[in-house]
């Protein structure tokens, strides 16, 4: 992977953190806005699912469909599999506005956020194996 290709999934990875950012600044004590809430964790499991998608050299598609990215990437690596993500897409830029969402519960809100963490780890954690992978072929 040369170095453009891993600025551009960073970019994605830090767009991804800034989403999980204004997350946990609506749920630090009580919870703000449930449904941005939701929509920065759907927005944040986007991200985090393409730069995996882009590590692997899959050319991404204008989605916000979080089943269709995960099911890429289930394609790549099985440990995707364990993922469900629930309603997430209920929350995608298609639906921001009045009556065409609903409002989720608390605990639905907790729920998403621990989702997008678990992705945005997972994701993590398989391009730091890419990466190590890459430095074992040089030295």
């Amino acid at each position: 992977m040369n170095q453009s290709t891993r600025d551009y999934i960073r970019q994605w990875l830090n767009k991804a953190n800034e989403d999980l950012l204004v997350v946990q600044k609506l749920t630090e004590s009580n919870i703000l806005a449930p449904s941005s809430a939701c929509f920065h964790c759907q927005q944040a499991v986007e991200k985090s699912l393409k730069a995996f998608l882009i590590a692997h050299k899959i050319e991404i598609k204008k989605t916000h469909n979080i089943e269709f990215l995960l099911s890429e990437c289930k394609d790549i690596d099985e440990e995707f599999r364990q993922i469900d993500p629930k309603d997430l897409n209920e929350f995608s830029v298609e639906i921001r506005y009045p009556g065409d969402s609903y409002d989720p519960s608390n605990d639905e809100v907790l729920e998403y956020k621990a989702i997008a963490y678990k992705i945005k780890q997972l994701v993590e954690e398989k391009l730091s194996k890419i990466e190590a992978g890459e430095r074992d072929i040089y030295v």
